[in-house]
């Protein structure tokens, strides 16, 4: 009797053994899966943070581009538009200038026509022609003598077809100053004959009261 039941102890214990070996081996399967997961999660982690680096290195690389581009285009633009104002201001200073030239030179030529359509040979009496004539062509030699000035002085640009010259693309050194020097002399008095003008005119009309 005592033997069966030592028999029976001893099974129950191999029996037990071989549970706990099994629940051993299934704990031990359980945590490598467990690792295995652990790795793959974060092998899929590492990977989607890398292409994550990899979208914005490639965003970075493209917004580089587009800013070095925008900078190359900011700099090629505003050089241009800076030498394009630089050759509007003297374009518009030359304009300017030429039209107030053209102004005063019409003011000169409006009263040297004003004169010249005076006279009348035909109504001049015998005694009166050679003293008048004299007159008149002084008068028209000084009208002609700032016409051509004037001619010359508008010679190469814009209003250079009223002269019958052709206008030029640029003028010279020279010619500024000599242009400069004309209408100096026409602001100052009809270039330079104003004086004869006057007194060739008092010297008419005191003739003509007699």
């Amino acid at each position: 009797m005592s033997a069966l039941g030592e028999h029976t102890h001893h099974i129950k214990i191999r029996s037990t053994q071989m549970e706990m070996g099994s629940a051993s081996s299934f704990s031990r399967e359980d945590d490598f899966d467990r690792k295995l997961r652990d790795a793959e999660e974060d092998i899929n982690r590492i990977r989607q943070q890398q292409e994550e680096l990899e979208r914005k290195k490639s965003e970075l690389e493209e917004l580089t581009a587009r800013k070095r581009n925008f900078v190359s285009q900011q700099v090629e633009l505003t050089e241009r538009l800076t030498a394009s104002i630089t050759l509007i201001d003297r374009e518009l200073f030359d304009m300017r200038q030429e039209a107030d030239d053209l102004e005063q030179c019409r003011t000169c030529f409006a009263a040297h026509l004003e004169k010249v359509q005076k006279f009348n040979p035909e109504s001049w009496t015998r005694e009166q022609v050679s003293e008048r004539l004299d007159k008149a062509i002084m008068a028209i030699d000084i009208a002609a003598d700032e016409y051509d000035q004037a001619s010359t002085h508008f010679e190469g640009t814009r209003s250079g077809a009223i002269f019958g010259r052709a206008a030029k693309q640029s003028r010279t050194s020279n010619r500024r100053v000599t242009n400069s020097e004309f209408m100096l002399n026409l602001r100052n008095g009809f270039a330079f004959n104003l004086p004869i003008l006057v007194l060739g005119g008092l010297a008419l009309l005191v003739y003509l009261s007699k």
